[in-house]
């Protein structure tokens, strides 16, 4: 039996891979019964068997993600969605300037007071 991630060929009576010790009996991801080579459907609940030989690695990431991370991580949610920040923005008016402008399309507001920005 060929094992499909790693390529090795195995004995039909072999457990485990000879190369990287992966269980050989294909089982059902969904209740764990051991399939036949070929099967696509479970013969004890129906469920698809998946295409890759073996079950998934992890079911969910909490299976996988250490307590204190996952806490640390929900702890400091609001961190990522984003604060609000107290900004200073300076601004200089040139006297009558607001109200040659005040009329006028921004665009053409800009070209009057940067005339070398419209290149």
């Amino acid at each position: 039996m060929k094992y499909p991630r790693c390529q090795q060929e195995n004995p039909p009576q072999a457990k485990f891979c000879l190369e990287c010790a992966a269980p050989l009996a294909l089982r059902c991801a969904t209740c764990g019964t051991p399939m036949p080579a070929g099967a696509k459907f479970c013969f004890e609940c129906a469920a698809p068997v998946s295409s890759s030989g073996s079950a998934p690695r992890f079911a969910s990431p909490e299976a996988y993600t250490p307590k204190h991370l996952a806490e640390r991580i929900l702890t400091s949610k609001s961190a990522l969605e984003g604060e609000r920040k107290l900004v200073t923005v300076p601004f200089a008016d040139l006297k009558g300037s607001l109200e040659l402008l005040a009329d006028r399309d921004p665009e053409e507001a800009r070209k009057i007071v940067d005339p070398g920005s419209s290149r």
